[in-house]
């Protein structure tokens, strides 16, 4: 028979105390580090508010509407910044994120606001030779380390990350059992807000890119991609298949959120449109459904089929693994808008008064009332925004809407 040399409760209650100094280290170490990186934080914020925005306000280079609009909330952040920077040398770490939490506001107004500071800053460099002379001289003072403007503005961003990182650590090394872990997780979840929205806003920014890029690549003004609540999914070749047997005919297709758009290369004759195309098709996808036909075999390549209301494509492609893709894309984007679709259905049920008889149900079903609402029900379904482009593309365009 073999004898411990400690009691069982001993060895238990020193493996949760050996726990609980392993917290404490690594809780003080996060806290030390994030004493240290608010010090050199705080410093370069005021290197921009008393180089940048104090100068500037003083020798007027630039108006107000401009200055706020580059800078935007800097000074504000650098103020609450610097009480943070207090409480964290004073000790008082929890108390200290807590009040800095009241104050992320001021970090949601700065970061909607930094891809049209971006612009402005741009605009402003074109136009404003005493602006750049002006910048270029303050950047070369040896305070920013020869770190550009541009950089400088990006700080708030780059700090709301390390924050993140910094309060899920001192969150996660502290005992759940202490009162400062639920202060600790709310400042984390506070902080993860702001974090998310720079991720939306990224996204927003890098869609609307996209638009833009695609729309260049349009001939001419009349067929519009640029509409609110559209999202750029792909783009690609695509051959479609006549239904009479014909020879297939590779035709340029972008797909969006809502609509899938077919265009055509330009004549590469052409002497300043060469790599453009027109517009030929925009088919809407409410209310359309997509299937393969025979892409789901091994062999090469395959072919889709898709269906909207008053059309139907047959689309093939030599790539099965592009197909494939092509496939999901287009069942995903159409299984979203089904969804919404869903939505307002039974927001619109549950927003009516009980026992209230819509008037439309009240009128007569004669056949020319049921005929006229079939033919109008898909793009009453479609989204506001959305179909005002779409009809405004159908009126004035040679991209027909089907």
């Amino acid at each position: 028979m073999s004898f411990s040399p400690h009691p069982s409760s001993l060895t238990g209650c020193s493996s949760i105390q050996e726990q609980r100094d392993r917290w404490e280290r690594k809780r003080s170490r996060t806290a030390r580090e994030l004493v240290q990186t608010e010090q050199r934080y705080c410093q370069q914020l005021e290197l921009v508010t008393t180089f940048f925005v104090e100068i500037l306000k003083a020798k007027g280079t630039l108006k107000q509407d401009i200055r706020e609009g580059i800078f935007s909330s800097i000074k504000d952040i650098h103020s609450a910044n610097q009480s943070l920077l207090v409480h964290l040398e004073n000790g008082y770490l929890v108390k200290g994120l807590e009040q800095f939490c009241s104050h992320l506001h001021f970090y949601n107004k700065y970061v909607d606001n930094i891809y049209n500071a971006k612009k402005v800053l741009e605009i402003q460099l074109k136009r404003n030779k005493a602006f750049r002379r002006f910048k270029k001289l303050q950047e070369a003072r040896p305070e920013f380390n020869n770190q550009k403007l541009e950089d400088l503005l990006r700080m708030p961003i780059q700090r709301i990350k390390q924050y993140e990182h910094f309060l899920q650590d001192l969150a996660g090394n502290t005992s759940p059992e202490s009162p400062e872990f639920e202060q600790l997780s709310r400042a984390a979840a506070a902080v993860c807000e702001v974090s998310q929205r720079i991720q939306d806003n990224t996204q927003r920014h890098e869609n609307h890119l996209q638009l833009c890029r695609v729309q260049k690549m349009l001939k001419g003004r009349k067929t519009k991609v640029l509409a609110a609540g559209r999202w750029y999914i792909r783009e690609g070749w695509l051959k479609i298949v006549p239904p009479k047997g014909t020879e297939a005919k590779p035709r340029m297709f972008f797909l969006f959120s809502d609509m899938l758009l077919q265009a055509k290369r330009l004549s590469s004759l052409h002497p300043t449109s060469g790599d453009k195309f027109s517009g030929q098709h925009a088919y809407p996808l409410q209310d359309a459904a997509v299937e393969k036909v025979f892409g789901h075999t091994r062999s090469q390549g395959g072919l889709l089929s898709l269906t909207f209301p008053r059309a139907k494509l047959l689309l093939m492609s030599n790539n099965q693994q592009d197909l494939n893709d092509w496939y999901q894309c287009l069942s995903s984007a159409i299984r979203k808008l089904q969804s919404k679709q869903t939505v307002v259905h039974q927001r619109d049920e549950l927003n009516r008064r009980p026992g209230v008889v819509p008037p439309s149900s009240r009128r007569p079903a004669t056949k020319r009332n049921m005929t006229s609402s079939d033919s109008s029900d898909a793009p009453k379904r479609m989204k506001p925004s959305d179909d005002a482009e779409l009809s405004a593309d159908a009126s004035s365009s040679s991209c027909v809407i089907l």
